[in-house]
C-alpha cells in the first residue's frame, strides 16, 4: 500500500507560479498529476517515467508547466509558471507501484491516489 500527500495548493493570481508536491511512503514507478473541475470529468496534466528520462504533457500546460522527481525521498513536483484562471481545480497525484517504464496519460495505469489540492487562479 503506498500513501500519496499532495501539498503545495493555494490561491494565485493569474500569470503567478505555483510548486506542488507529493510524497510516496512507498516506491513508485511512473507518478503522474491529473486535475478536476467541479462538473466535469478529472483530466490528465503531467506523467514522468520511473527514472525521469520521459515526461509527458496535456497540451494545455505545455510550455507552462514542469513535471519532476527525486527518488531519493519518493517526491514528485509540479512546477506550475504563467498560471491562468482555467488551471483551476483540484490537483490528484497518482502513482503507479508496479514496474512501468513510460510516462502514461490513462488513469487506470495507476494504482494509488491522493487526496487533491486545490489551485484556484483568480483573474
Amino acid at each position: 500500500q503506498v500513501q500519496l500527500e499532495e501539498s503545495g495548493g493555494g490561491w494565485v493570481q493569474a500569470g503567478g507560479s505555483l510548486r506542488l508536491s507529493c510524497a510516496a511512503s512507498g516506491r513508485t514507478y511512473a507518478m503522474g498529476w491529473f486535475r478536476q473541475v467541479p462538473g466535469k470529468e478529472r483530466e490528465f496534466v503531467a506523467a514522468i517515467s520511473w527514472r525521469g528520462g520521459r515526461t509527458d504533457y496535456a497540451d494545455s500546460v505545455k510550455g507552462r508547466f514542469t513535471i519532476s522527481r527525486d527518488n531519493a525521498e519518493n517526491t514528485v513536483y509540479l512546477q506550475m509558471n504563467s498560471l491562468k484562471s482555467e488551471d483551476t481545480a483540484v490537483y490528484y497525484c497518482a502513482a503507479r507501484s508496479r514496474g512501468y517504464f513510460d510516462a502514461p496519460q490513462a488513469q487506470e495505469i495507476y494504482d494509488y491516489w491522493g487526496q487533491g489540492t486545490q489551485v484556484t487562479v483568480s483573474s
